[in-house]
């Protein structure tokens, strides 16, 4: 078997992308989006008729030219979601505005939205994962969600205590981004390469997973954000791993065997503590670790810039 295949094995593997024909080839499980993918698979002719169905959708509302917007990028969303359940077996992600990611009140509202929007197309809540930041506002909001039968998708999960915090409150699955995390530091030691073992971002996410199974956490864990291969190989056993379409390539190109890395006995004998931070442990931990501090603020500030362009793509449509 290729890598893919015996990865398969051990970990549900999701396609990070919104190009249809990658989740086809490579028969995921699961599929997640983000404005940034959303914005670059709206601009291909192929999936114009879904730009337009929301377009027409938006139009037909009695709303200010702002509310039509913001409407129209949402069922944008929704309908690339719709089309890759038709795909996929499980679930698809879909991720709520970034500029809501400090207002517990507006994330909850945004995320029922998207719900109502996919219940209008016959998909269940089962099927459908809400992304959210993981700011203690977004954490917050994602504990509300979850007692109302809403699941959540934590992103922008740079450290343990996101972690912690998400799975205190009972959140469906979290998103460590491994890749961002080999960025930071490999700028901050000014190197070119760090051993796939010895990777920052895969180090974080074997703790979590170690603390989540030690202590008999639910909240699933999925790795994202990868660079490399070898990063991914090093996470075999987490619970899902979401993958870009080359990386899933070069997975499916390669035949040297695997194992898994991750499992619950070897977690079972980690030394993991176990914390219950509250609000102000979370914000001094997050203060603590300027790592997590400033690609949380990034990758927000990103999320939201991809999201602007989404929209002003669309503005002259409507």
């Amino acid at each position: 078997m290729n890598i893919l295949e015996q990865l398969k094995q051990y970990t549900r593997i999701v396609a990070d992308t919104g190009d249809f024909k990658s989740i086809v080839s490579f028969k995921p499980l699961d599929a997640t989006t983000n404005p940034t993918l959303l914005y670059k698979a709206a601009q291909q002719e192929e999936y114009r008729s879904l730009v337009e169905n929301a377009v027409n959708y938006a139009r037909g509302m009695s709303k200010t030219s702002a509310e039509k917007l913001s409407l129209c990028i949402d069922k944008l969303a929704v309908n690339f979601g719709v089309e890759i359940l038709k795909i996929i077996p499980g679930r698809v992600s879909t991720e709520t505005d970034a500029r809501y990611s400090f207002d517990t009140e507006m994330l909850v509202k945004h995320a029922k939205s998207f719900i109502r929007l996919y219940e209008d197309e016959g998909i269940g809540r089962d099927r459908i994962l809400i992304k959210i930041a993981s700011t203690w506002e977004g954490i917050r909001a994602a504990e509300e969600l979850e007692e109302e039968g809403v699941h959540t998708n934590m992103t922008l999960l740079f450290n343990k205590i996101q972690a912690i915090a998400c799975a205190d409150a009972h959140v469906t699955l979290i998103s460590p981004f491994v890749g961002r995390i080999f960025d930071w530091y490999k700028k901050s030691l000014g190197v070119e390469k760090i051993a796939p073992a010895e990777d920052p971002g895969v180090k974080s996410v074997t703790e979590i997973y170690n603390y989540f199974k030690k202590f008999g956490h639910k909240t699933e864990i999925m790795g994202a954000s990868f660079r490399n291969t070898g990063q991914i190989i090093e996470l075999a056993g987490c619970d899902l791993l979401t993958i870009a379409p080359e990386l899933l390539a070069e997975l499916e190109s390669r035949k040297e065997e695997i194992v898994p890395k991750l499992t619950p006995e070897i977690a079972k004998q980690s030394d993991a503590v176990a914390m219950n931070p509250d609000e102000k442990e979370f914000r001094w931990y997050m203060n603590e670790d300027a790592m997590a501090t400033e690609k949380l603020s990034e990758g927000i500030r990103r999320f939201n810039a991809d999201q602007l362009l989404l929209k002003q793509y669309v503005a002259g449509k409507i």
